[in-house]
């Protein structure tokens, strides 16, 4: 008997996939969120001023928001820190213009651990219900704590102060730039939650109705709210007009040592002021009630040289109006002073205000025993520190009350309100942003100005040296303005305000009471993960 044997076919043999391509889609998935973490950031950036692209902000939130998402608190950390990286190098940019890259690359790399910090907390705060409320919070706080500390804060690039042309502006009348800002940060990571629940919806086809509820208000209510406070925005005048006139002299180009220069601005402001005169003389402008120079119009004292006091008083007899002057004053005590000169054209040099909120590294230098062992060329540009005014500015020019903010200071939500609070009916941001160039400081610093006169219901002029100088309206439009490096004059009569905002006699209350949010949202977070560890613990120990 014989048997016939049917051959077993072989399995097909899989090739096997080189070791190579798993490692490369491996590295490709972990660094998925951290580019997306930097590109955020680069978004948030390009939220900002000169671009009007103010929309960005909210999609930039929403893939920070992603990005944070049910992470760790160290994940969290890495990815804020390169968000803050992504948003603050670009932006800050124009710091390294005059003195290179060191001092530009150190400020970014240090803010963005404040930003670090916020990733960290959101990271923690992300499984909480309502983690958009707790994360925006959270946000506003780090940005509290980066306008304190170090060296007094610097608060440049709060989120507010990219949203001068957008829809959540009416916000910072209601409770300042920490409620603008929050309000931002919240409808952006409501978009990315809402996002997050249609792709449940779409791949279970069960919808989570508290869930989805909670992510469309996130959404939506920043908007509403925002909407709904635009009757505080207001132009109208309360207690009158004036008539302003906010003087560009502009800066030389090339060719002057610094004492030269120094001079030659000054003879540049009497000289616009004087065609001013002309102008007014002839029937082509208006007569300003007062006139403003910028800051650094006359580094040269006018109280110390004779030449400069006689030209001041000069352009001041011939418009017929006092003129707030920017000089560098030293005092016999041989303390020096960014200063504001009120002088009328009867009796001379008035009443002063003397800047508070002084720059490091620009005016002053911190610790500058230990900063010129590494950079002793930089800390010899800053021969003789600047000291610090104490008193809020607020001259009275022909009857109105103009509320003084210097430059660096309207970056700073105190130096500007309390202008207000001391009785200002408008406020001067005088400024000398001739050493940056054709940056975009200029721009951004412009759009502060727009934040505050919102913030406050005033009229805000700001006179620069070389520009950009402008006429804004207490709703935030620009009136009049001037190009970079152009001689020029801007004459406008302007609403005389009184009346104040919910942020101008909230103050500090809206930031503190977001900062308490936050804390309650961390301290919440925090609890329910010891919580966890602890009931995890116990069970394994009764399984044991």
């Amino acid at each position: 008997m014989s048997t016939t044997t049917t051959p077993t076919a072989e399995p097909e043999q899989l090739e096997p996939q080189p070791a190579t391509a798993s490692r490369g889609r491996r590295l490709l998935h972990r660094l998925i969120r951290p580019a997306a973490a930097a590109l955020s950031g680069v978004l948030l950036y390009l939220s900002f001023p000169p671009r009007p692209l103010w929309w960005l902000a909210v999609p930039a939130f929403a893939v920070l928001g992603w990005c944070l998402r049910g992470r760790t608190w160290k994940a969290g950390f890495g990815l804020g820190y390169l968000f803050g990286l992504g948003f603050l190098l670009p932006l800050l940019v124009w710091t390294g213009v005059e003195v290179g890259p060191g001092p530009w690359l150190a400020l970014a790399a240090i803010e963005a651990i404040g930003v670090a910090a916020a990733g960290a907390a959101m990271a923690v705060v992300s499984r909480l219900p309502g983690w958009p409320v707790w994360g925006a919070a959270l946000w506003i706080a780090s940005e509290a704590v980066r306008a304190r500390v170090p060296f007094g804060g610097f608060p440049w690039g709060k989120l507010a102060f990219g949203q001068a042309d957008g829809v959540f502006l009416p916000l910072a009348a209601l409770g300042g730039t920490p409620v603008l800002g929050f309000a931002v940060v919240l409808c952006g990571f409501g978009l990315y939650a809402c996002v997050r629940q249609a792709l449940r919806l779409r791949a279970t086809g069960v919808l989570r109705k508290g869930a989805a509820a909670g992510a469309l208000a996130a959404l939506l209510a920043p908007v509403a709210v925002a909407f709904a406070s635009t009757p505080l925005v207001s132009d109208k005048a309360e207690k009158g007009t004036a008539t302003v006139a906010v003087i560009q002299g502009n800066v030389p180009r090339l060719g002057l040592d610094f004492n030269e220069q120094r001079r030659a601005v000054l003879d540049y402001h009497v000289r616009e002021t004087l065609r001013l005169a002309e102008r007014v003389k002839a029937g082509q402008a208006a007569k300003p009630d007062f006139v403003l120079w910028p800051e650094n119009s006359s580094d040269v004292d006018p109280y110390t040289d004779a030449q400069a006091y006689t030209d001041i008083d000069r352009a001041a007899r011939a418009v017929g109006a006092p003129i707030s002057v920017g000089a560098v004053v030293e005092r016999p005590d041989g303390r020096l002073f960014n200063e504001q000169v009120l002088w009328d054209p009867r009796t001379g040099p008035g009443a002063t205000y003397d800047k508070r909120q002084i720059q490091p590294f620009g005016e002053y230098i911190p610790l500058r025993g230990f900063i010129k062992q590494f950079s002793p060329g930089y800390v010899s540009m800053v021969r003789q520190d600047f000291s610090r005014g104490t008193k809020a500015g607020v001259f009275d020019m022909a009857g109105t009350r103009v509320g003084i903010a210097t430059c660096y200071e309207a970056a700073f939500d105190w130096a500007v309100r309390d202008t207000v609070t001391h009785g200002a009916q408008i406020i001067s941001v005088p400024s000398n942003n001739a050493t940056f160039d054709r940056s975009e400081m200029t721009y951004q610093q412009l759009a502060m100005s727009r934040v505050r006169a919102v913030e406050h219901s005033r009229t805000v002029t700001v006179p620069v040296t070389s520009g950009v100088s402008a006429v804004i309206m207490p709703d935030g439009e620009v009136v009049q303005k001037t190009r970079m490096f152009t001689p020029d004059s801007l004459v406008a009569k302007v609403p005389l305000r009184s009346s104040q905002t919910p942020a101008t006699r909230l103050g500090t209350a809206p930031e503190w009471t977001l900062v308490a949010l936050a804390a309650a949202g961390l301290g919440w977070a925090v609890s329910r993960t010891v919580r966890a560890r602890r009931e995890r613990r116990t069970g394994a120990v009764e399984a044991g």
